[in-house]
């Protein structure tokens, strides 16, 4: 596996708990609203080993519940252990994300003096 793999299935993990945060959701809406937010290259054949693993990790939770528009779905939703995860990705999200800028910035002003 890649750095930029290992790198956004990290990234992954942490956007859909977001998204399964705010709402109980479906794989193929998941995939749907990552592709609103610029992460159009995944696909639920992406996503559905994530959310497994996440269900093995007690991360979230998944009813099956009937469709109007064919079989039935199973829907995600947070557990108290998948809102500690989030609330640590975010942590570490914001401590990498200051990070990163600060490097990027201060080198580029050093570029610029040059």
């Amino acid at each position: 596996m890649s750095t930029t793999t290992q790198m956004m299935k990290g990234i992954l993990d942490g956007c859909l708990l977001a998204i399964i945060k705010n709402k109980e959701v479906y794989g193929y809406e998941l995939a749907e609203k990552l592709a609103d937010y610029g992460f159009d290259n995944f696909s639920e054949g992406t996503i559905y080993p994530l959310l497994l693993r996440m269900q093995k990790e007690k991360f979230v939770t998944s009813t099956l519940k009937k469709s109007t528009a064919g079989p039935k779905r199973k829907y995600y939703s947070l557990t108290e252990k998948g809102e500690d995860e989030l609330r640590d990705f975010l942590d570490r999200w914001d401590y990498l994300q200051t990070s990163v800028n600060n490097v990027l910035s201060h080198e580029a002003v050093k570029k610029e003096l040059k």
